[in-house]
């Protein structure tokens, strides 16, 4: 929580609109205390809660939990693994959210549907990842990679394991 509290402060401080967080428990349900926390100390930024929204069991219940705890949005697919695919879904939280929290709709959204995704939800703000790759010009050898591919696991990060870490610099001292 100390390095989140670090990120929202400096945020703050460098000018930024607003803070993301999916503070979740271990058994996938909000973190209500630390939303919280994080709210208040974002102030008076605006806390969008992101997509770990999905993973939990009761969205329904999750978005009140969020509503009280002052999130200002909360971006989901409902669970599903699109937007189009958790229209349904997203649209019955525009109706239980009622003006009090803004419920974003994201996932897969592109040109070719983002209308059908508004108009199936009510939603009246969307997030959308657009992007193509784009080749750089290569310095070095193509049989050469300088970074690896990511994890597709979601769920996974890479984390230094610091034990690793002394036995390497001991072995090269």
């Amino acid at each position: 929580m100390e390095i989140m509290l670090r990120d929202v402060a400096l945020a703050n401080s460098l000018g930024a609109r607003g803070v993301v967080t999916g503070a979740l428990q271990l058994n996938a349900t909000i973190d209500v205390k630390s939303v919280r926390i994080l709210v208040s100390a974002a102030k008076p930024l605006p806390v969008t809660f992101h997509r770990a929204f999905d993973y939990t069991s009761n969205r329904a219940e999750s978005l009140e939990q969020l509503i009280d705890a002052g999130v200002a949005r909360v971006l989901t697919s409902a669970g599903a693994n699109t937007a189009l695919e958790g229209a349904a879904g997203i649209a019955a939280l525009v109706r239980q959210a009622r003006g009090r929290i803004v419920v974003v709709a994201g996932g897969g959204i592109r040109e070719n549907n983002v209308r059908q995704v508004v108009a199936l939800t009510g939603v009246n703000e969307i997030h959308a990842r657009i992007g193509s790759i784009v080749g750089g010009a290569a310095d070095g050898p193509a049989k050469i990679k300088l970074r690896k591919r990511l994890p597709d696991d979601e769920s996974a990060w890479e984390e230094l394991d610091e034990g690793r870490m002394r036995d390497l610099v001991q072995q090269a001292g």
